[in-house]
């Protein structure tokens, strides 16, 4: 029996034990012919690196060869699990599972994981229901969905950044003002209902626009194409980040309001919560199901 073979069973296996909510494979590993007891199989994108490809032949100085190898099987491990937390975030917002345990299986170039991973523990998971706190489970849902289809076609085959201010609509609308003719204004509510899957390509339209769009907490849109008026002074963001999310983050601080960016660079999807980030989310490729 080949190696993959053998790994895939014993994932089948434990996952079936632990009555788990799915199985989520990184890597070339089938699982036809082999009984999963009903638990679907979700193929996951690969990880952009994998630490294994860079082992050296000796150590640092001051370090043996086998701590060397220790330190990196130690990160690489570390690696897998992060990467195994952030597609069952994605999946999570994409109709995924919701609760329970996860069995990933990650392959990387001569090395194969078999992780257990507790929806309710991942930290991505985590800080998304502490902002439906502030901002009904479903308006904050169908808001990521939309980012994360901006973040990954883009409009027209290019690469757009965009930015949703969702909740404390009427303190954020104090504190911004329109820099292009308001798209929403006069239209009915059910025109500009995030709820609505029929407004999705309406909103990814006006993404292309400069400025952001303001959501209240029930999902109506109220304004595309808003300047915020803010002072990013003292806001802590990753270098190299522009604008949008100096402002993002601020608005999130003086509001108490959830901002969601894209990067227009990279697709990278951004939650801000009282000016900190608390989600990123760098590989937006969704899982192919295939159980």
């Amino acid at each position: 029996m080949d190696r993959a073979r053998i790994i895939a069973e014993a994932a089948a296996r434990i996952s079936q034990e632990l009555d788990a909510a799915a199985i989520m494979v990184s890597g070339d590993l089938s699982f036809e012919g082999i009984e999963t007891g009903g638990i679907p199989v979700y193929y996951i994108s690969m990880r952009p690196k994998s630490i294994i490809d860079h082992l050296v032949a000796t150590g640092k100085e001051g370090k043996s060869p086998a701590k060397e190898l220790s330190d990196q099987l130690n990160r690489e491990a570390s690696g897998n699990v992060d990467h195994l937390q952030h597609a069952a975030a994605i999946e999570y917002v994409l109709e995924g599972p919701k609760s329970g345990t996860i069995v990933g299986v990650v392959e990387t170039r001569g090395s194969s994981s078999i992780i257990v991973h507790s929806l309710d523990e991942n930290p991505l998971i985590k800080a998304m229901k502490e902002c439906e706190e502030r901002v009904r489970p479903e308006v904050m849902n169908a808001v990521l969905k939309i980012a994360f289809d901006i973040a990954l076609t883009g409009r027209e085959g290019k690469k757009i950044g965009a930015a949703f201010i969702v909740g404390d609509s009427e303190e954020v609308l104090k504190r911004s003002h329109q820099i292009i003719l308001n798209p929403y204004e006069g239209h009915e509510e059910a025109c500009r209902n995030v709820l609505d899957r029929k407004n999705w390509e309406s909103i990814k339209e006006f993404a292309q626009l400069d400025g952001v769009f303001v959501i209240d907490e029930t999902g109506i849109v109220h304004a595309a194409g808003r300047y915020l008026d803010v002072d990013g002074k003292n806001i802590e963001i990753e270098k190299g980040l522009g604008g949008r999310h100096v402002s993002a983050a601020a608005i999130s601080r003086d509001t108490v309001a959830i901002a969601v960016t894209v990067s227009e660079s990279g697709g990278v999807l951004r939650v801000y919560k009282d000016a900190k980030e608390t989600i990123c989310m760098e590989s937006l490729q969704p899982a192919t199901r295939y159980i």
